[in-house]
């Protein structure tokens, strides 16, 4: 009987080697305002509704009324909405 080619195994080849990707920690891309603008908007929202509740409801705006608390709202919503830029 007449023998069978033997198949050749191909040598091993590693794959190839990963590089590591570089961060840029300065900011990346000219958004440095996005955080220090996310804040300040989180911050001036969590205080007008702070303020609004201490001298009871006759500050930030008094014709206002209740809505300052959707103002206060607004301006923490207006935050998250900012923060959607940031990388």
């Amino acid at each position: 009987m007449p023998k069978s080619r033997t198949r050749k195994k191909a040598d091993f080849t590693p794959p190839p080697e990963k590089k590591a990707t570089t961060i840029d920690l300065r900011g990346g891309g000219g958004r440095r305002w996005v955080a220090p603008l996310m804040l300040a908007l989180f911050g001036i929202g969590l205080a007008w509704i702070v303020v609004f509740y201490v001298t009871d409801t006759s500050l930030p705006i008094e014709s206002l009324g209740d809505w300052n608390i959707l103002v206060g709202f607004g301006f923490i919503a207006a935050g998250f909405v900012v923060s959607t830029q940031w990388k």
